[in-house]
């Protein structure tokens, strides 16, 4: 093995050798074990929630597959409609056209185009995380089996009445377009402003003072709404308003979805314009005074771009002065007019949540239009009750209530998107305007024995990506076919997600899978948190604190981060701060930490459902786990290689630090065995650590050398044979987490420890041995370990060299004191570097010692000649006097508002902890010092 563990030198090599023999394929004749990956975006590159989610996904994976299973871990990108499309649209912007220059089939052909040539980042980073996906079975949600499946359901559902087509209020991007999911509006607080308008009242007795947010939307307002009980206002019940710059009478009506303390406590209803609003008409739709009203009240004010519409015979209903103009400059002249009418009464700040569209930051407005819908609740039910009776169980379990409380409140879901990258819906139009849906317009002229040239056009629309994705389980399978595969591994075993997809992915493939498999798509939710900096604020670009996963295992110097960090950045203050921060925060840059440490980083963090704060410290620090490991194997091949290893030996014999680590080998693989399969990795990976460093690296390696150099042949043989046994088991134990390492320290291992076989991956995952637990060998050697850190500590304390032999007394022992002495005095000697250790009788004259107690077993060092007293308390009494003058000054400066209030954060974290360190410091420090002064 090279001297030094070097990442890049094996993990590229390895995976490539990996995918090419077809070690991810799931082909073996055993029980199926399988994930689908929640697919990424074909636009996307991977950030650390992927990696973070599909570290535990391989983890699951490796485990099972080496636990027997067939294991399959179904890899696929998804087509991402909107994205997509806005990626190559900027690419044929930057060339001065537009996608109607191209039209819809050959702008289509440019996407897939761009599909081939930069859709596959995410796969090849996949990759670089050691991902043992089934690369031979990938899809993507628009491949012509896909395409199928999505066609097939689409069909069925609108045959059996459970999609409709209706005019209904949707998320409206102005700038894209299209009707946008829940998912892909982003809602913030920023600043605005109430507007407090006056509503004349018919009647001629004053007005009615309405408050709103959105004056511009007033020229569509319906009615005005104040609550059922409101004693300030119920005697206007039954009265009517004119509505301003309109002339139009609306009514006033009662409902409780006012709230009295909320402005006026009088609320403007524009039910085209508002989803509460809509809501409340749909309550009041059938009284007379609204039903009368033109559009029955539902009058939509804006056009596609989100100006104010025109009008033609049909719709007359607009003011000319307003026609045209943008929303936000036709709110500034409705504003300019009421107030020189004298209807302004005041306008007042206000803070409010602004929905924007996450691709394009355009105010979304809620618009009347006519869509697609899913009828939902009929498909909700079983969904709810496949929870409830624990056909799904969610991890952690408080999941399912957030679960049932959106399915119990579901809407109707709308599928239809206006944009040309999707899945097109299968409807077809007459000129009479008759529907009809089919695989084609061949077959619905078969079908309803239409002419060839009888005119049809499809519906321009596509569907809703979630769409598509909520087949995932079963279309990825094969479906609608009845293939192999899909007998195989349907229902799945667990899906691994992200909580804030819940509603618009794992329920509606909960209500798909459940619909057309007549089974539950997969038996376990896994919901995991956010991976959040290490401040615990999430990571976003405008706050400069984004780490790209591939960035720490590659590593990437500072100037590269900085412009990773700073590019596109349209705010130059924002942009220099950011550059500010990462410099201070990476004066060197990222180092390179290889892909088995950050996947056992993320292993550590993942306790289940809580975010995590990732730091690049704890990262190092299990790099240096890897390098312990490493260095470790590679004493061991140094003192096994061309030797007689014991391996299938009758006669071999054993230490007790031989029996000792085997049980505690064994008790490790049963506590790391239930971690995983209760999905707490950071438990998993706590075990592993703790054994393979302290207990197998720290103690056993030390005490096997003691063996190793014995006369004794067949302890020596013992020793070897322990040695490889418990390496190449550990090495089983961390594999699916850590894949890179273990299968390159492995092919050393195995074939020395008797295993011969072609990959790690492959090998059974440990399981616990029984008859090697050994109660009294642990016991043994944990009194050795706690004899060993008490001379220690008292070298340690008294500024002991330690290589300087000492000759201990012990006074108290009980009979297993006296018994472990006997058994393990030759590890006491060799690793305490002691002379000589001799038991105290009763009444025997006890020297001035330094004591370290082991039970009640003292332990004594008799100082005569070890230190020179005088010149240590000197030495102490000095270090002590330069601590206490540095304690005052950074007391001050934490006590000074002046520098608390203006310090970044970091800074005053950094004071504050070198207080603790010096106070701990000096508390040690006299503690010493009194020890050697009672001497």
């Amino acid at each position: 093995m090279e001297k030094t563990y070097s990442p890049h030198a094996i993990e590229q090599r390895w995976y490539q050798l990996w995918e090419q023999s077809g070690y991810f394929a799931a082909n073996r004749d055993a029980a199926s074990y399988c994930i689908m990956i929640p697919p990424p975006n074909v636009t996307g590159s991977l950030h650390m929630g992927h990696a973070f989610q599909d570290t535990i996904m391989d983890a699951l994976t490796r485990y099972h597959r080496m636990k027997g299973y067939n294991a399959l871990w179904q890899p696929g990108t998804d087509h991402a409609g909107i994205a997509t499309q806005m990626v190559v649209e900027r690419l044929i912007n930057a060339d001065g056209k537009t996608r109607h220059d191209y039209g819809r089939d050959a702008f289509i052909e440019k996407i897939w185009e761009w599909k081939e040539e930069s859709g596959g980042t995410i796969t090849r980073q996949l990759r670089r995380m050691g991902s043992s996906l089934d690369w031979q079975k990938e899809r993507f949600t628009m491949d012509d089996g896909m395409s199928a499946a999505v066609q097939e359901v689409f069909i069925k559902l609108y045959e059996e009445g459970l999609i409709y087509r209706g005019k209904r209020l949707v998320n409206w991007d102005p700038v894209l377009h299209t009707a946008v999911s829940d998912l892909e509006v982003l809602s913030e607080e920023e600043n605005g402003s109430m507007w407090y308008m006056r509503y004349p009242l018919t009647n001629g007795s004053g007005h009615i003072l309405v408050a709103t947010t959105r004056p511009e939307t007033m020229l569509g307002d319906a009615a005005v709404a104040i609550h059922p009980e409101d004693e300030r206002y119920k005697h206007l019940l039954g009265e009517f308003v004119e509505l301003p710059l309109t002339g139009r009478r609306i009514p006033i009506i009662a409902d409780e979805y006012v709230d009295p303390e909320f402005g006026t406590g009088c609320v403007k209803i524009t039910p085209a314009h508002d989803f509460n609003d809509y809501e409340v008409w749909s309550r009041h739709k059938n009284i007379s005074a609204i039903a009368d009203l033109p559009h029955g009240g539902l009058i939509n004010v804006f056009t596609v771009d989100a100006a104010v519409r025109g009008n033609d015979d049909e719709y007359n209903l607009i003011p000319e002065a307003y026609v045209g103009l943008d929303r936000f400059e036709a709110r500034k002249k409705i504003v300019a007019d009421l107030d020189s009418q004298g209807l302004l009464e005041k306008i007042a700040d206000h803070k409010l949540m602004v929905p924007r569209g996450d691709r394009t930051g355009a105010v979304i407005e809620p618009f009347l239009t006519n869509q697609w819908y899913v009828k939902i609740a009929p498909l909700a039910k079983p969904a709810i009750e496949a929870v409830e009776t624990g056909a799904i169980k969610f991890v952690p379990d408080n999941w399912k209530n957030t679960y049932f409380e959106w399915m119990r409140n579901i809407q109707d879901w709308c599928i239809s998107r206006q944009i040309w990258w999707g899945h097109r819906i299968p409807a077809w139009y007459d000129d009479q305007g008759n529907t009809y849906v089919a695989h084609s317009a061949q077959e619905i002229r078969e079908k309803h024995g239409l002419a060839a040239d009888y005119p049809l056009h499809q519906d321009e629309d596509v569907l809703d990506t979630w769409f598509s994705s909520a087949l995932w389980p079963f279309s990825t399978l094969g479906w609608p076919d009845k293939t192999p595969e899909l007998a195989a591994h349907y229902p799945t075993s667990v899906l691994v997600t992200g909580f804030d997809i819940i509603f618009f992915w794992v329920a509606r493939m909960i209500m798909m899978g459940l619909k057309f498999q007549g089974e539950v798509p997969f038996k376990e939710v896994y919901i995991h948190g956010l991976v959040r900096d290490a401040e615990g604020q999430k990571m976003s670009k405008s706050k400069g604190n984004v780490l790209d996963p591939i960035d720490i295992i590659d590593g990437i110097d500072l100037e590269t981060l900085v412009e990773k960090r700073i590019s596109g950045m349209m705010q130059p203050h924002l942009a220099k701060k950011i550059e500010q921060a990462t410099r201070k925060q990476f004066p060197e840059g990222i180092q390179s930490f290889g892909t088995d440490a950050l996947r056992f980083t993320f292993a550590s963090l993942a306790s289940t459902g809580r975010d995590i704060r990732f730091d690049l410290q704890r990262t190092e620090g299990y790099r240096n786990f890897c390098n312990k490991l490493w260095n470790a194997a590679r004493y061991v091949l140094m003192n096994t290689e061309d030797q007689d290893n014991g391996i299938d030996c009758a006669e071999c014999s054993y230490s007790q630090a031989d029996l000792w680590i085997l049980s505690r080998l064994n008790q490790t693989i049963s506590v790391t065995s239930e971690a995983i399969d209760s999905y707490r990795f950071d438990l998993a990976a706590q075990a592993i650590y703790e054994f393979t460093w302290n207990e197998y690296c720290d103690w056993y390696l030390e005490l096997a050398k003691i063996s190793l150099q014995s006369d004794d042949m067949l302890l020596q043989r013992g020793t070897r044979q322990t040695l490889l046994k418990v390496l190449e088991t550990v090495l089983r134990l961390a594999h699916p987490i850590m894949p890179f390492i273990t299968e390159e320290i492995w092919q050393r291992v195995a074939p020395l420890a008797g295993v011969t076989a072609a990959t790690i991956m492959l090998q059974p995952y440990p399981q616990q041995e029984f008859e090697a637990i050994n109660i009294a060998a642990e016991e043994r050697i944990q009194w050795v370990m706690d004899f060993i850190l008490g001379i220690r500590r008292i070298r340690g304390e008294m500024n002991i060299a330690p290589g300087k032999p000492l000759n201990v007394l012990l006074q108290n022992g009980s009979a297993t004191d006296q018994a472990n002495l006997r058994q393990a005095e030759n590890y006491l000697l060799k690793l305490g570097r002691l002379e000589s250790i001799t038991w105290l009788n009763a009444g025997d004259d006890v020297p001035e010692s330094a004591i370290a107690l082991v039970g009640d077993m003292k332990i004594l060092i008799p100082m005569a000649g070890l230190i020179d007293k005088e010149a240590e308390l000197t030495r102490l009494e000095k270090e002590i006097q330069r601590i206490e003058k540095e304690l005052p000054r950074i007391e001050g400066k934490l006590n000074n508002a002046a520098f608390v209030d203006k310090a970044p954060a970091e800074v005053i974290g950094k004071e504050r902890e070198k207080l603790a360190g010096l106070q701990s410091s000096l508390k040690n420090l006299n503690e010493q010092y009194l020890k050697i002064k009672a001497l």
